[in-house]
Parts: C-alpha cells; sequence; structure tokens
C-alpha cells in the first residue's frame, strides 16, 4: 500500500510564496507519474503540477512560470514551490502516485493540505 502524506501548506498574501511536501511511502521512482492536484470549494479538482518517473514535467497553464514541481530521490519526496501566488491558488492541494508496479497498482492520493492566498 502507498502512503503519501502532504506539507506546508497555510496562509500567505498574495504574491508570497510556499513550498509544499510529498513524503511517500516508498522510491518515488517506482511510480509511473506523481503529481500535484488541487480542488477549490465547488469546483473539480484540477491537475497542478506532474512530474514523470523519466523527469518530464508539465503544468496547468494557470500556474506556468510560478510554480515549479521538483523532487528528491533520497528523501523520497516530491515538492511544489508556489512563487507570486494569487488569491484564486487558493485550494485543497493533494499529492498523488500513479503506481503500476503489479502488486500495488493503482491512483494514490495524499489527505490533502490547504493554501489559502489572501488579496
Amino acid at each position: 500500500q502507498v502512503q503519501l502524506v502532504e506539507s506546508g501548506g497555510g496562509l500567505v498574501q498574495a504574491g508570497g510564496s510556499l513550498r509544499l511536501s510529498c513524503a511517500a511511502s516508498g522510491s518515488i521512482f517506482s511510480f509511473n507519474a506523481m503529481g500535484w492536484y488541487r480542488q477549490a470549494p465547488g469546483k473539480q479538482r484540477e491537475l497542478v503540477a506532474a512530474v514523470t518517473s523519466g523527469g518530464s514535467t508539465n503544468y496547468a497553464d494557470s500556474v506556468k512560470g510560478r510554480f515549479t514541481i521538483s523532487r528528491d530521490s533520497a528523501k523520497n519526496t516530491v515538492y511544489l514551490q508556489m512563487n507570486s501566488l494569487r488569491p484564486e491558488d487558493t485550494a485543497v492541494y493533494y499529492c498523488n502516485a500513479d503506481d503500476r508496479r503489479p502488486l500495488t497498482r493503482g491512483n494514490y492520493w495524499g489527505q490533502g493540505t490547504q493554501v489559502t492566498v489572501s488579496s
């Protein structure tokens, strides 16, 4: 069973920065991809940023140039550096792992961490 634990959310003023962390229970290179999603009240969950096991990244258009996804294999942790935050970035942010190994195949989620950006 894969476990993901997020941390780093909080309250920040517009223009500020936060870094989210997602610690996985195993090697992050075991996963086909890992990503960050967010869900604002009354809205669907949406992809923010993702990184594949090969290192390819993709970002939502709304965060390009402001957010950066990265990983630390030694710590089995994926990060989301968020700069120039805007009130519309306010949401619960979830870490996701796409596991395609035969015995643990599945799409795993963390518990979420709240990010609130005040104007």
